[in-house]
Formats: C-alpha cells, structure tokens, sequence
C-alpha cells in the first residue's frame, strides 16, 4: 500500500483565511480597545481636574458667604453658623448620591465590548 499525496486542498486554504480574518479581527479590536483606553484615560484626566477646581472656588465662595452672612446679617453668630452648616451638609449629601448613582452606572469600554458580542454572535452563526 502506498500512502496518498496529500494535497493541502479546500479544507486547508479556508482554515488559512478564517486565521487571516480571526487575526485580523483581533488585531481591529485591540485597537479598538486602546483607544477608548486612551480616551477614558483623558476623560477622566478632564474630569478630575474639573472636580478639582469646582472643589476649591466652591469651598471658598462657601467660606465668603458665610462671613458675610456673619458680619451683615443681626442674626447671632451661632445660629447663622448652624444653618449655614445644615445647608452645606444637605447640599453634599445630595452631591454625594448623585456620585453613588454615576459611578453605579459606570460603563467600560462600552464600543468595545459591543464590537466582541456582535463578533461572537458573529462567529456562532457562521459555525453553526
């Protein structure tokens, strides 16, 4: 018996180019994926520096405020004092669930992501 030559036929041309394309595919969303990294990075760069300079002007119009509200006003001292407190208390914490609810509702890389579903089902229907 002698062994057939084996040709490297249909089966082994498409396995090649499935390959070709599966690499291709990956190399398309690593990019995908460095560049949103890229993006978020700067926006959060953006946002911190925004939160920053919101922070300190509002701490000091706060401070402002309230000695002139202590100096102006004939209310005493202390009472002023208090209320100004509670108001700037109310107005954190309301401050501080609107954070909880954005960083809940924090997605990453949401292209991304959405690119390797559609890939996947991509690939289930062309392997089924």
């Amino acid at each position: 018996m002698e062994p057939s030559a084996a040709s490297p036929g249909p089966f082994a041309a498409a396995s090649k180019h499935f390959a070709r394309r599966l690499l291709t595919i990956g190399e398309n969303r690593l990019e995908l994926l460095m560049l949103e990294m890229q993006e978020e990075r700067e926006r959060l760069m953006r946002g911190i520096l925004l939160a920053l300079g919101v922070a300190t002007l509002g701490l000091l119009a706060a401070i402002t405020l309230t000695a002139a509200l202590v100096v102006l006003l004939p209310v005493p001292p202390a009472i002023l004092l208090l209320v100004m407190t509670a108001l700037y208390a109310g107005t954190a914490a309301m401050l501080y669930r609107r954070l909880l609810v954005l960083i809940r509702d924090w997605e990453n890389f949401p292209a991304t992501l959405d690119q390797l579903r559609k890939d996947h089902a991509c690939l289930e229907q062309s392997l089924s």
